[in-house]
């Protein structure tokens, strides 16, 4: 009879250590479309920088939706900046759902007395 509970126990454990990695996969996901948005964020600001040092009534091309449009600096440069401001939105956002996932993951890891094993590149 003890056999029974001992696999149920082992069955138990492993669905734990599945939601534990699916977890943790989730804040890896997290991670990373963090940190293209954050490039994201550093090419607009590139871009507005250079657009600050030429005369407004020039031409520039701008890809929108696949399709390259000819507007000039004065029309591209505010709507980067509004894109801009909906990246730090977003980026803050993210940050915030990202802290309360490590939260999570941390709160389940001592719940379940899960150590994660540490890489040698952490």
């Amino acid at each position: 009879m003890a056999a029974p509970a001992e696999g149920m126990q082992q069955v138990a454990e492993n669905f734990i250590l599945q939601q534990f990695h699916n977890k943790r996969s989730e804040l890896q996901a997290y991670s990373q479309r963090l940190g293209e948005l954050e490039m994201n964020q550093r090419e607009h600001n590139l871009v507005i920088t250079a657009l600050e040092k030429l005369p407004r009534e020039r031409r520039c091309f701008r890809l929108v939706g696949g399709v390259l449009v000819e507007r000039t600096v004065n029309e591209v440069e505010p709507a980067l900046r509004k894109n801009l401001e909906k990246l730090a939105e977003v980026i803050k956002n993210m940050e915030d759902d990202m802290k309360i996932k490590e939260d999570e993951l941390a709160a389940f890891a001592t719940k379940y007395h899960i150590q994660p094993k540490q890489s040698d590149d952490e």
